[in-house]
């Protein structure tokens, strides 16, 4: 008897034993093949690569690091004859500027001509695009690529309805083209405040509140887009507040408000540090990182006001004006979300919050660019294990979005590469989810067979049609129109299926 026990147990470990190595086979090989793309797509071109006289976005990182690592962290925001705030001005805030001043210190030593002041404008050689591509990496090694394994880890520990298994969720977010494009081929470090994102909403699942609201302090400091997401972890900690008051407990529910307020605040007043000495420097700050002077927008973006846009000339309207229009349309649109966060919150209502919330953003709110569309993007990877066929349809929506930004920077085939990749993989995984034979499910499947047919048309003619002289930018037009009628349906889609979320008898697909 005592044998047969020591039998099954010695079986029931060399098991679980050969799942753990598996999952740890598994992991590895997504790491290398996520590492693998992001390194090909490095090897071609970045924003304004030999473009003066204002480059791009690889010059304003460029320029961010000759900046700090060579003027006076009072001088870092502020205009002078060392610091023309109209060429490439840092309007990030204090995290990114610190993540300047390390890489800038550390291409002193390594390339000191490519940051000296004010003669390194337009800096570029092969050793330095190599250093700045392996400053996008280390990065992403050290940051987003730990967080998404940590999330993914934490949720396939709750039990819940998961459509695809772990190994399959990890690879989607890490092989997901639109990051890989923009950090590695336009150039970018999204992925530090989307992995400090991740790991802030990590932390909430994990039940460890002080340490989510420090992770997303950081993100927030790291890219001020990151108020997209911003509202969710409001609603959601103070739901759960208003629950622990309602069960009679309020001085639990006090100290928990308490905690709350001291960790944003806290972390705030530790990063904001050097620029609270003097108020001027505090909201010369603050007015850099919100600027109106620019317009509802720039360029084609596939958000409500480009679309209006096309009808009425929203750059003839006063832009505090339209900065209220702005803030009124999106606090409307993210009341719903909100509200049923607020009256509900659970973690499965959290996580689609921050995609309708982030989606309110973009379509809704004040100087939106092409890139942000990320901050929708990552909640809709960290939701793709529960509705799988909706989230890759809106990732590939995504990444189709910024395709005119793709074009600019001669990154045609990589994107194409990458998107039929990702195509293949993530419809090979469906294949594994159970189908339902339903009439909803076909003619879902329909519609997202019509809309990348649709997307596949307009890449063709984008690269082989000329746009009729008149209207020179018809295509990067009809991308963005295209792309936001999708992104208000999945707004739509998302904010019944948060919303019905708690009746439990009827199943959305």
């Amino acid at each position: 008897m005592n044998t047969g026990f020591s039998y099954c147990s010695i079986m029931s470990h060399s098991r679980l034993l050969s799942v753990y190595y598996e999952q740890i086979f598994n992991d590895y090989y997504v790491f290398l093949i996520a590492v693998l793309f992001r390194w090909f797509v490095s090897l071609h071109e970045y924003s304004g690569q030999s473009n003066p006289p204002m480059y791009g976005d690889y010059e304003a990182q460029r320029h961010w690091m000759e900046i700090t690592a060579s003027l006076p962290i009072k001088q870092w925001y502020f205009n002078s004859s060392d610091n023309d705030l109209l060429y490439w001005g840092l309007d990030y805030p204090p995290l990114t500027a610190y993540h300047s001043y390390v890489n800038g210190l550390v291409l002193k030593k390594t390339l000191p001509e490519s940051v000296e002041l004010n003669t390194s404008r337009g800096f570029e050689s092969k050793n330095h695009k190599l250093l700045m591509r392996y400053s996008v990496l280390i990065v992403d090694i050290l940051v987003y690529i730990p967080a998404v394994y940590c999330f993914f880890h934490q949720i396939f520990k709750i039990k819940s309805d998961k459509q695809i298994d772990r190994t399959m969720t990890v690879m989607l977010t890490l092989l997901y083209p639109g990051l890989i494009l923009i950090d590695y081929g336009h150039f970018q470090y999204n992925c530090v405040s989307l992995g400090l994102f991740i790991a802030s909403v990590t932390s909430l699942y994990a039940n460890k509140s002080v340490l989510s609201c420090i992770f997303f302090s950081l993100a927030f400091n790291y890219k001020q887009m990151e108020l997209y997401h911003a509202l969710p972890f409001f609603f959601y900690y103070i739901g759960i507040v208003f629950e622990t008051y309602r069960k009679h407990k309020f001085i639990v529910a006090l100290k928990s408000l308490i905690v709350l307020v001291l960790s944003v605040t806290l972390s705030f007043i530790v990063i904001w540090a050097p620029f609270l000495t003097d108020t001027k420097q505090f909201f010369q700050v603050v007015h850099r990182i919100f600027p109106l002077e620019r317009g509802v927008f720039e360029d084609k973006v596939s958000n409500v006001w480009c679309l209006v846009n096309v009808i009425y000339k929203l750059k003839t309207i006063n832009n505090q004006q339209m900065a209220a229009v702005c803030l009124l349309t999106t606090i409307i649109s993210v009341l719903p979300s909100c509200t049923d966060l607020l009256r509900n919150p659970s973690k499965s209502k959290f996580s689609l919050s921050l995609i309708n919330c982030s989606l309110s953003f973009f379509l809704f709110s004040f100087q939106v660019h092409e890139k942000s569309i990320l901050l929708v993007a990552v909640p809709v990877l960290l939701y793709a294990a529960q509705n799988t066929f909706m989230c890759t349809w809106l990732l590939t929506i995504t990444s189709f979005s910024m395709l005119p930004l793709f074009l600019k920077d001669n990154l045609l085939i990589p994107f194409i590469s990458l998107s039929v990749i990702y195509f293949i993989i993530y419809r090979n995984i469906e294949k594994t989810i159970p189908s339902k034979h339903s009439e909803l499910e076909s003619k879902f499947n329909l519609l997202r067979n019509l809309s990348i047919i649709g997307c596949l048309v307009l890449v063709i003619c984008c690269v082989i049609i000329e746009p009729p002289q008149k209207y020179p930018y018809l295509w990067p037009l009809l991308i963005s129109a295209y792309s936001c009628i999708h992104f208000i349906f999945f707004w739509l889609y998302f904010n019944y299926y948060q919303l019905m979320l708690h009746i439990s008898k009827k199943k959305l697909y």
